[in-house]
């Protein structure tokens, strides 16, 4: 049986690691408990520091033991020249590589708060070919898939 792959983008996975609760979080303890896996870029990985630094400066220390504890599959960003091939993919431009990242990590689930230019643009979905949404969104979409896989 294979385990559901969520991707977080950096504002799943910051929510995930600052808040002790919530869709973001629950994914982070699923992954802990090795019962999902959750896969996350070299970019996510450096936005998300930067964000907790300047955050939440007090808890880098913990972001970086939770990382560890958290068995995060971490994936390669994309080329550059993958990326200038999916530049339309959607409309903000320094979301591509993250999108093409999670296309090349080949998830079943891209996690994300960003509604506007992510989830609101239904474009991207269909361009991307995969699911997108918020953390209590992709909790769904794993339950129904540990539901038909138990």
């Amino acid at each position: 049986m294979s385990k559901p792959d969520v991707f977080l983008d950096n504002s799943a996975l910051f929510a995930g690691i600052v808040s002790a609760k919530g869709a973001a979080r629950v994914l982070l303890v699923l992954a802990e408990a090795e019962v999902i896996t959750v896969t996350v870029s070299e970019q996510v990985l450096a936005e998300t520091e930067r964000a907790v630094a300047r955050k939440v400066p007090q808890g880098l220390s913990e972001y970086r033991k939770a990382l560890r504890h958290t068995r995060l599959h971490i994936v390669r960003d994309p080329s550059p020249q993958e990326v200038m091939a999916h530049g339309d993919i959607i409309a903000h431009e320094a979301d591509v590589p993250i999108v093409v990242a999670a296309m090349k990590a080949d998830v079943g689930y891209l996690v994300t708060f960003n509604r506007r230019h992510f989830i609101d643009d239904l474009a991207v979905t269909t361009r991307s070919g995969l699911r997108i949404g918020a953390p209590g969104d992709a909790l769904v979409w794993v339950r129904q898939q540990l539901e038909t896989e138990g």
